[in-house]
């Protein structure tokens, strides 16, 4: 088992995901993202599949033929659209996405760039979270509205960069002007 690597990396991308939802305003959201990744349920799971280059639940996954981190991960963090997957009002026992509220569209965008820089270092790209997106299965049972948003920003982030993209998601998606952080809360960056 791999628990130290495995703290590191998730610890890692806890932070980053911190500082973008600093940037754009999202305080609490940042300072709790992801905080049941600490949990027994996932947190044993993630060492013993940790891999360092990509997520331990796929390789669990691989394995079992489920992940039972990823099951309790997304029941838990509403940045998921997973999480908001319920039954339709249209048909008979049809599942379906539901909206999303604006704010977990923003830290799902934030997080799946976070979990780009963590896995790629320093290959890291703006166009990479696109990328990864666009090549996976995301967004089957998300909400239309919900899948609009998110690939816009990830269009976004690809074309303009982080700066433009938080200043879009500040001023249009929240609509919430840019109010400096506490000092003890800015990114660090020496």
């Amino acid at each position: 088992m791999k628990a130290v690597q495995h703290f590191i990396t998730i610890t890692k991308h806890k932070i980053l995901v911190m500082q973008e939802c600093f940037q754009v305003g999202l305080y609490r959201q940042g300072l709790l993202h992801d905080m049941s990744k600490y949990s027994l349920a996932e947190f044993i799971v993630g060492c013993r599949y940790y891999q360092g280059t990509r997520s331990p639940n796929n390789a669990e996954r691989e394995d079992k033929g489920y992940s039972s981190a990823w099951l309790h991960h997304k029941g838990r963090n509403k940045h998921h659209y997973e999480y908001w997957i319920d039954y339709s009002l249209k048909g008979k026992h049809v599942l379906a996405g539901m909206k999303m509220p604006v704010r977990y569209v923003v830290e799902m965008f934030l997080d799946r760039m976070a979990a780009s820089k963590v896995y790629k270092g320093e290959k890291y790209r703006d166009s990479d979270p696109l990328e990864y997106y666009q090549s996976g299965k995301a967004g089957d049972l998300m909400h239309p509205e919900t899948r609009a948003l998110l690939e816009r920003l990830l269009r976004m982030l690809a074309e303009y960069g982080e700066e433009k993209t938080y200043r879009y998601i500040r001023q249009k998606v929240l609509r919430r002007r840019r109010k400096p952080a506490p000092f003890f809360l800015r990114r660090y960056s020496g």
